[in-house]
C-alpha cells in the first residue's frame, strides 16, 4: 500500500514578485496582479464574500460542523483573511470556519509580511498566519488562525490537491490568475474536482467570465449566472451546485478498487455528544485536546496520570527517518513532523514544553551515507525542512567532535526535543476534558453509541470512543486484525558536572540511539529497542547498550558518562504495527470484512463492490512506536476532523495508508487466518 503518486521535487518554487509603489505584489511569471489595483479588499468583499452570500449564510449558521470555504489560489491570503475577519463578526459565537486553499507558488514569509503589513484590523489574524507560515513543501499544511478558524494550505497543483481532498465545501472562491495568463490551472480536471468536493447547494464566485470557465463549470454540473463585476470589470460569475454530483471518474475508479476505504464515520458528532478517549499518553491526550478545542465534551480514561506510560520520558526527539525513495509511510511522517512543529510552537510559544534546537541524523557508515544522499536526491526537500551536511558542518551544528565513523548527516532545522510527560499533562488540562482514573474493562454497542464498563464498577455511555491505549487495547477483543507488537525501550540518565556538561550536544543527535542537549544538568540517552518484550524491570545491560550507541556518534560525552554515577533509568512499552506505520481511523467490523472480501483470497483483482463496515463510533490512534511525538498530533487532527465532519488534514492516499483495516485486507489476500470475534 505505497504510492509514488506525487513526484519529486517536494520543494516548490516560491512566487517571484514585482512590487508596485503601494506595496502591492504582481506575479512576474504570470504578468498579473494578485488583487485589484483600485482596492484589493473591496474587490474581495464584492466578488467572493457577497458573490457567495456569506453574510446571510453565516448569521444563521447553527450546524455542529464548520462552514467550509474552498479556494483556488491563496496568493497573499487577502481573501482568506477578509473571510475570517467577517466570519468572526457575523457568525454565532459557537460557529467555526474551515478554509481549504491551494497554492502552486507560495509567498516567502518576508513577502507575505510585506503584502499584509498595512491591514491593521487584521493584526491578530495576520500575525497567526505569518507565525505559522509553512515552508514551500508540497502537501497539506494545517494552520490555526483563531480558535474558531482553521486554514488548510494545499501547496501544489490545484487540480491534484482538490482531487485528493477528503471533505466537502460550502462555498468556492475561484481565484488564481486570469485564464489567459494561467490556462493550465483552469482545466477540465479542476472543474471536475470542484464538483466532486461540493455539497448540494454549494455556491461559487469568480472574477472571470471567460468562456473556458463558464463551459467547464456547466459541464461539471454547476448552474452559473453573470453578476455585476468590481471596478473596471463589468461582469463576474456566480453559481451553485443544484444537486449532489457524482464523484470524479478518478475517484470512482480508485474507490471501486478499494471499497473498504469509503468514509467510516456513520454520522457527524453533535455539539452535545460525549466522546471517550481511552489512554492518556501522547496519542490519547492529543486526540482529547483536538476534540475539546472543537467544543466537544471529552472524558479521558486511564488508570495512571497523563504521560505516565511510554510517553513519560523527560526528553524525546522529534525524529523521522525518510525512506531513500518516496513512499506513503515517509510522506506521512514528513507531513506529521511539519504539523507537530507548528502545533508545539502554537501550544507552547514560551518554550517550556519543547525546544527547537534542530535534529541531526548522522550516518556512521558509507552505506548509510549513500542512503541519505539518495534520500535527498529523490525527495528534493526545501533546506528549511531538511538538508544534507558533511562531517565538518555536522560537527559545527552539534558543537562537539564527532566519532571518526561519521560520514554524513541530515539536518532538520525546525525540529528539536520535547518533554513528553509535561506535554501530555498540558494537553489533558484543556478546557472540556474530564479525567477518569480507571481501566476500561469492556465495551459494547448501545443504541446511542458505546457502553463502557470501568474497573471501578461504573458504566459510561459514549457517542464515540477513541482507543489510544497502546498495549491495553488487546484486552478489549477488538484488535485481532491489528497485529500489534510490544516493543520495550529504556532511556538512561546521567548527572553532569561542569566538564561533562560542556560535552553535551547543541542539538539532538541521532543515529542508532539519540542524545538531546542536556537539561537541568542531566543527560538523557536512549533508547534500547527490544521487540516482543513487556518486562518493565530496569536493566543494566540496556544502559550499557545506550552508552555504546552514544560512543558511535559522541565519543567524548560517552567516555565522560562511563564514570558518572547513573541516575534511575526509565523503561516503557511502545506499540508498533507490522508495517511500522501507525493506525488512525475507524475500526473495521472484522468478521464482516472477512466474509465480504473473501473472494480476494483467490484472486486479489476480484474486489467485491461492497463498502466495508466499521464499528459504530469506534476509532483508533494506535501503533505509534518510537515516533509518537511526531505522529500522534496529526493523527489526532485526522480523527477529530472525521468525527466533526471537517476536511481532512491529509490527502486521500495517506488517509487510506493509515486505515486500521489495512492488515486485515492483506491477510485476506494472503489467505492468512486471523481469529476475530463475531461482530
Amino acid at each position: 500500500m505505497s504510492s509514488n503518486s506525487i513526484a519529486a521535487p517536494f520543494a516548490l518554487s516560491p512566487a517571484r514578485l514585482h512590487w508596485r509603489d503601494d506595496n502591492a505584489p504582481e506575479a512576474i511569471d504570470y504578468g498579473d496582479v494578485y488583487f485589484s489595483r483600485e482596492n484589493g479588499r473591496r474587490e474581495t468583499e464584492h466578488v467572493f464574500l457577497a458573490g457567495n452570500q456569506l453574510a446571510e449564510r453565516w448569521t444563521d449558521w447553527h450546524h455542529p460542523r464548520p462552514f467550509v470555504i474552498g479556494e483556488t489560489g491563496f496568493g497573499s491570503g487577502l481573501n482568506v483573511l477578509c473571510a475570517a475577519h467577517d466570519f468572526l463578526i457575523q457568525a454565532p459565537d459557537h460557529a467555526r470556519l474551515h478554509v481549504v486553499s491551494t497554492e502552486q507558488h507560495p509567498f516567502t514569509r518576508e513577502d507575505l509580511t510585506r503584502a499584509l503589513g498595512h491591514h491593521e484590523d487584521f493584526t491578530d489574524l495576520v500575525g497567526a498566519l505569518i507565525e505559522q507560515w509553512p515552508p514551500a513543501l508540497r502537501g497539506i499544511h494545517r494552520l490555526a488562525l483563531h480558535e474558531r478558524v482553521t486554514l488548510d494550505l494545499h501547496f501544489g497543483d490545484a487540480a491534484d490537491s482538490l482531487e485528493a481532498l477528503e471533505g466537502r465545501v460550502d462555498a468556492w472562491f475561484l481565484d488564481g490568475f486570469a485564464p489567459s495568463r494561467n490556462p493550465d490551472m483552469w482545466s477540465e480536471r479542476l472543474f471536475a474536482a470542484l464538483a466532486g468536493a461540493s455539497r448540494e447547494g454549494t455556491t461559487l464566485a469568480t472574477f472571470t467570465c471567460a468562456g473556458i470557465v463558464k463551459r467547464g463549470l456547466r459541464q461539471a454540473g454547476f448552474e452559473i449566472q453573470k453578476l455585476p463585476g468590481f471596478g473596471r470589470k463589468r461582469e463576474m460569475l456566480g453559481g451553485h451546485m443544484p444537486a449532489l454530483p457524482p464523484e470524479t471518474e478518478r475517484r470512482q475508479t480508485r474507490r471501486r478498487l478499494t471499497p473498504w476505504h469509503i468514509d467510516a464515520c456513520p454520522r457527524p458528532a453533535r455539539h452535545d455528544e460525549h466522546i471517550a478517549v481511552i489512554g492518556a499518553g501522547i496519542a490519547g491526550t492529543s486526540v482529547a485536546h483536538a476534540l475539546a478545542r472543537r467544543g466537544r465534551r471529552v472524558t479521558l480514561i486511564d488508570p495512571a496520570p497523563p504521560g505516565s506510560g511510554a510517553s513519560g520520558n523527560r526528553q524525546g526527539a522529534l525524529y523521522i527517518r525518510p525512506a531513500a525513495e518516496v513512499n506513503d509511510q515517509s510522506r506521512f511522517y514528513l507531513a506529521a513532523l511539519q504539523h507537530t512543529q507548528r502545533f508545539l510552537s502554537r501550544l507552547d510559544p514560551e518554550g517550556n514544553l519543547w525546544h527547537p534546537t534542530g535534529v541531526l541524523q548522522l550516518a556512521t557508515s558509507d552505506r548509510e551515507a549513500e542512503r541519505q544522499r539518495r534520500c535527498l536526491e529523490h525527495w528534493q526537500l526545501p533546506d528549511d525542512v531538511a538538508r544534507g551536511v558533511d562531517r565538518e558542518e555536522a560537527q559545527a551544528l552539534a558543537g562537539q567532535v564527532l566519532a571518526d565513523s561519521v560520514r554524513h548527516g541530515l539536518y532538520y532545522p525546525g525540529a528539536g526535543w520535547v518533554s513528553p510527560d509535561r506535554l501530555c499533562q498540558r494537553l489533558a488540562e484543556t478546557l472540556g476534558i474530564t479525567q477518569r482514573r480507571a481501566t476500561l474493562e469492556s465495551m459494547a454497542s448501545s443504541e446511542t453509541g458505546q457502553r463502557l464498563t470501568l474497573d471501578d464498577g461504573t458504566c459510561l455511555e459514549a457517542d464515540h470512543v477513541v482507543l489510544a491505549c497502546a498495549n491495553g487495547v488487546e484486552a478489549l477483543s477488538v484488535s485481532c486484525h491489528l497485529g500489534l507488537q510490544a516493543v520495550r525501550g529504556q532511556v538512561s540518565h546521567y548527572p553532569l558536572d561542569e566538564t561533562a556538561n560542556a560535552l553535551s550536544p547543541n542539538c539532538v543527535v541521532c543515529a542508532g540511539g539519540y542524545a538531546p542537549p542536556a537539561w537541568d544538568g542531566i543527560q538523557s540517552i536512549g533508547a534500547s529497542f527490544t521487540p516482543n518484550d513487556r518486562d518493565p524491570a530496569l536493566r543494566a545491560e540496556d544502559d550499557a547498550f545506550n552508552l555504546i550507541e552514544l560512543s558511535r556518534t559522541l565519543p567524548a560525552l560517552a567516555k565522560a558518562l562511563e564514570t558518572a554515577p547513573p541516575l534511575t533509568s526509565r523503561s516503557g512499552i511502545r506499540c508498533a504495527s507490522p508495517d511500522k506505520s501507525p493506525y488512525g481511523g475507524g475500526l473495521p467490523q472484522a468478521a464482516h470484512w472477512q466474509q465480504v472480501y473473501a473472494p480476494m483470497g483467490f484472486d486479489a483483482t476480484r474486489v467485491p463492490d461492497a463498502p466495508g463496515r466499521y464499528q459504530p463510533g469506534v476509532w483508533a490512534s494506535l501503533a505509534h512506536g518510537s515516533r509518537g511525538l511526531v505522529s500522534a498530533p496529526l493523527i489526532a487532527e485526522l480523527l477529530a476532523s472525521r468525527i466533526c465532519e471537517e476536511p481532512l488534514p491529509l490527502p486521500d492516499t495517506l488517509v487510506d495508508h493509515l486505515n486500521p483495516g489495512r492488515r486485515l485486507i492483506r491477510a485476506i489476500i494472503r489467505r492468512e487466518t486471523l481469529e476475530c470475534p463475531t461482530d
